[in-house]
């Protein structure tokens, strides 16, 4: 994918490629320039910051600074120069410290040279030059520096080509793929992360590295590759990464919940989508419409449990009977092994993959008391859980996909007008525990549950209107049916 900030003439993009100095114009680089001077060190910004400058990607607030000589004390002589002395944090057994200045955060590490045993992605480092540190840098387009040195101020150092791997959308690293893989796997993650944030394409001698070097990633720690899934995930189209983990073979590894989705399967002529690729295509759909990271894991996650009960039925055809229930309770198992949150995300996620069928089926028969149950069960995810069955539409024949969209514009008024009339969200049966107890002169007991759950279905079956006086006249009647007389 071209960059649009490249122009048609050589001449015109080399006027722009040289003209780095506005990029340094913050006055955190000339801080940065100054105390480096003074240490008589040189300094580099490098990485993301310059990679996102070129591509105008927005402003960055992450900033890498390499010195030629300590980072640490780098970092210690800038804060003294800044006027609010900001606290330098020291990451000793990295050898970084860190300082937040002008609402930016800035990383400071000395130049240096990294070796890898096979066991661990944590290298053996020492002091090296800038073209040691650019060395081992994970891709061309990160290896990017521009100078903070007084004869040299913004100049552009770009030793492997970066600036054309930019310009021509491509992910490459600086030296062999297979020892740049080998050596931290999870650069393996960050090539297809990049490739799905930048929709750039990985260079094919890399990408075949990938596929050779997929087995390193186990010893990769479970919170740093879940974290390159969610940059994944929140990427524009997710399923560029995704695509690229499953060709690669890395899916496999990490999510064979999804793996096993993919394939079709015939018998008596009788055929099943491809429920791996239909996922990606769901996936894609709910980004359209939102950014919220767990709405678009259980758009990911929603089909899995179709897997363990695809079933053949001879009258039937395909089956996955059960699949949102069993899929809900894979959830958990994937979240724990991931070690991913347990916690209110992971409840929601779940919630989402055990509803994601009920619109679909009301779509069919729009009826009072089934929207009021489905706004009772979904509570505050209504809009979540709709938007998930709507992005879950990948039909490919026009006439279905304007049915199927139709269908869910007359669902989502049915839930407004229920929700108006009703306010059957999140609610509480107007009669209490309490009072069923006082009215009747009961302690707690089997038939206060029995009375509640009695109002409860009424409401929601449109038996009583959602009211005090209607839900206490009913509860005598209940009390009344179970042999239960008023004090």
């Amino acid at each position: 994918m071209p960059l649009k900030i490249f122009v048609d003439s050589w001449q015109e993009k080399l006027q722009y490629v040289n003209n780095y100095k506005q990029a340094l114009s913050n006055n955190i680089f000339k801080v940065i320039s100054l105390a480096a001077k003074e240490l008589q060190l040189e300094s580099y910004v490098i990485g993301g910051f310059v990679r996102d400058y070129i591509l105008q990607r927005g402003e960055h607030k992450d900033i890498d600074i390499v010195a030629v000589g300590s980072g640490i004390e780098l970092a210690k002589k800038v804060s003294s120069l800044l006027p609010h002395k900001p606290k330098v944090q020291i990451f000793k057994t990295y050898g970084t410290a860190m300082l937040r200045a002008y609402d930016m955060e800035v990383e400071f590490v000395g130049a240096r040279k990294e070796s890898y045993s096979e066991e661990s992605r944590n290298p053996e480092v020492e002091t090296g030059t800038l073209e040691d540190d650019q060395n081992r840098r994970d891709f061309t387009i990160n290896a990017l520096a521009l100078s903070l040195n007084d004869e040299t101020y913004g100049d552009l150092l770009d030793p492997f080509n970066g600036l054309q791997d930019l310009s021509a959308g491509v992910i490459r690293t600086p030296l062999d793929p297979d020892v740049t893989y080998s050596d931290d796997p999870l650069r393996m993650l960050r090539a297809i992360r990049f490739a799905s944030q930048l929709q750039f394409r990985i260079e094919k001698d890399s990408l075949q590295a990938i596929t050779r070097n997929r087995n390193r990633i186990k010893i990769i720690s479970r919170e740093r590759i879940v974290d390159e899934l969610n940059k994944i995930l929140l990427s524009p189209k997710p399923s560029v990464g995704f695509s690229l983990l499953h060709k690669t073979g890395m899916l496999g590894l990490l999510l064979p919940e999804l793996t096993a989705l993919e394939g079709i399967d015939e018998i008596e002529g009788q055929r099943h989508k491809d429920n791996f690729w239909h996922t990606l295509e769901v996936v894609d759909n709910i980004s359209e419409n939102t950014n919220d990271l767990w709405l678009r894991w259980a758009a990911l996650l929603h089909d899995i449990g179709k897997a363990p009960t695809k079933k053949f039925d001879e009258n039937l055809g395909w089956t996955f009977h059960g699949h949102e229930f069993v899929g809900s309770k894979m959830v958990y198992k994937l979240f724990k092994r991931l070690k991913m949150p347990l916690n209110e995300k992971m409840k929601f996620v779940q919630k989402m993959v055990y509803m994601s069928s009920r619109p679909i089926v009301l779509s069919q028969e729009v009826t009072d008391s089934a929207v009021r149950r489905l706004i009772f069960d979904a509570g505050e995810d209504i809009e979540d859980l709709m938007t998930l069955c709507e992005a879950d539409i990948t039909t490919k024949n026009p006439r279905r996909y304007r049915r199927y969209h139709n269908n869910f514009k007359v669902v989502r008024q049915k839930i407004k007008e229920v929700e108006e009339r009703d306010h059957v969200r999140n609610f509480q049966p107007p009669v209490s525990g309490e009072e069923i107890m006082e009215t009747f002169d009961l302690k707690p007991s089997r038939e206060i549950g029995v009375i509640k759950d009695a109002i409860k279905e009424a409401i929601l079956e449109g038996v009583i209107p959602n009211e005090y006086d209607a839900a206490r006249e009913f509860m005598l009647q209940k009390g009344k049916e179970i042999g239960l007389s008023p004090k």
